[in-house]
């Protein structure tokens, strides 16, 4: 399918993926003063899978029999969530949220350079990397010019979120040529099952056994990221993926850091810097530009010669 414009439905499901992942670095953050960044992505994925695999029991959904598809659901899990989540959670422990949020929001370039190169229908348009550039000069200033200083490519940190987007975005290319023809709850449940697969021991290996003497807040932090944030965002994700293909898929991590922004100016009260709304509005033009509406607007509404 030509991946030139999202459907209204498809722009709904990806603004509320937004929404739920923006909130997530919120509840992820306060995690981790209780909990290491291993165990943070084991809780993620354990019972993300364990939920979804309830509902595709309960479903009666028929499981895949060819060991290739589990196979690709191992590869899956450690790409979309074993690795960036690792890589994100240690990060974010030693750079500036507002850097963090600017170095992921390059998985939609990456993810629109990956698809360019390996789907036919995602061709690289002048059009489409126009628009992911303004989305991601939208978000640079949303989050404010100066995390911008701190960018220093010789950081471990800033070389660990890099990797994560990079991963992500063979994620979603991954997940189109391999799981496509997949239900979203098999193969979101397929996934996160490779994922707590690896990520489980490799959290008793790095962290030891898990603290389960754990404050509401810590708990209820996990209930949201693993449950909410992962398990009913990912079948969102594989919704988006099946409407709108991988390329445009990326555009959600455009969207994630203005609507994490925005939640802490209404949940606790946080001041938005001018600069702030300056950057939304390009990142708006930006995902305009990237959808391709607005230009056939324009030009149904310019008289003939």
């Amino acid at each position: 399918m030509t991946q030139t414009s999202l459907s209204p439905r498809a722009w709904a499901e990806l603004t509320l993926l937004a929404l739920i992942w923006g909130a997530s670095f919120l509840s992820i953050r306060l995690a981790l003063f209780e909990i290491g960044p291993a165990w943070v992505v084991a809780h993620r994925t354990l019972w993300a899978a364990l939920a979804l695999w309830l509902v595709v029991a309960v479903s009666r959904q028929p499981l895949p029999r060819s060991p290739r598809v589990w196979g690709a659901f191992l590869v899956m899990g450690c790409l979309n969530n074993v690795l960036p989540f690792t890589l994100m959670a240690w990060g974010q422990q030693h750079i500036e949220t507002g850097l963090t949020s600017i170095l992921n929001a390059g998985t939609a370039l990456w993810g629109v350079l990956f698809a360019a190169v390996i789907f036919a229908d995602e061709r690289l348009t002048f059009r489409r990397a126009s628009g992911v550039a303004l989305g991601v000069a939208g978000v640079a200033l949303a989050v404010g010019p100066d995390a911008l200083s701190g960018l220093d490519l010789t950081s471990l940190a800033q070389l660990a979120v890099i990797g994560g987007t990079i991963s992500y975005a063979l994620a979603a290319v991954w997940a189109r040529r391999r799981l496509s023809g997949l239900s979203p709850v098999l193969a979101a449940a397929g996934m996160l099952g490779g994922a707590a697969l690896v990520s489980v021991p490799l959290a008793f290996v790095l962290e030891g056994p898990p603290h389960f003497s754990l404050t509401p807040t810590t708990l209820g932090s996990i209930a949201y990221f693993s449950l909410i944030a992962t398990a009913g965002a990912y079948l969102l994700y594989y919704r988006v993926l099946a409407m709108a293909g991988s390329g445009n898929l990326m555009l959600v991590t455009l969207m994630i850091p203005p609507t994490a922004i925005l939640l802490g100016a209404v949940v606790l009260d946080e001041t938005l810097e001018p600069t702030a709304y300056a950057g939304f509005a390009i990142l708006a033009l930006g995902l305009a530009v990237m959808d391709g509406r607005l230009f056939r607007l324009f030009r149904s509404a310019s008289p003939a010669p």
